[in-house]
């Protein structure tokens, strides 16, 4: 008995080290948003240029940081994960203009997708976000909401396109 005790804990400290070798944020959800990840200029649907944005892995690969700088001076940062406990995307936004987003959301279809509400001078303001991958570029189109989701209002449509050199 006192030999099989002893066996069972061993082939358990084995399965629990084997376990402990899968690298963090491994699962696929973590590499979903990889499309997004590189060194980008970005334009309008009039073909202006209206910001370079950079997109890189951080934390071992279990997060994205963004780095905005807008044509009009405008910087900004956001951390993207996926949330395992709640099956999730999540980004948190900063910019120099005291903007704060709160975005929860994920793939739909080709799209990640996330949303969230934030409050405004006359009230709550959703969010909508979405970022899809075009023939080797990203369409990043935020929309907003004043009326509880009737009626959208698209604030910023911008085209990423690989800065020369990035594949």
């Amino acid at each position: 008995m006192r030999y099989l005790i002893v066996l069972m804990l061993l082939t358990t400290g084995l399965q629990a080290s084997e376990m402990d070798k899968q690298p963090p944020c491994s699962a696929t959800e973590y590499r979903q948003f990889d499309f997004w990840i590189g060194e980008w200029e970005v334009f309008s649907p009039k073909g202006q240029k209206v910001g370079e944005n950079t997109i890189e892995k951080i934390l071992g690969g279990c997060s994205l940081q963004e780095s905005w700088r807008g044509a009009s001076g405008n910087i900004g940062h956001s951390y993207n994960i996926y949330d395992q406990t709640k099956s999730q995307w999540h980004q948190t936004w900063v910019d120099n203009g005291g903007t704060l987003l709160k975005l929860n959301g994920g793939m739909e279809g080709d799209s990640m997708v996330m949303s969230g509400v934030t409050q405004g001078k006359s009230g709550a303001v959703m969010n909508k976000i979405s970022w899809t991958p075009e023939e080797g570029n990203v369409r990043q189109v935020w929309q907003v909401s004043t009326d509880e989701g009737k009626t959208w209002q698209t604030v910023f449509d911008g085209l990423y396109k690989k800065k020369a050199g990035e594949s």
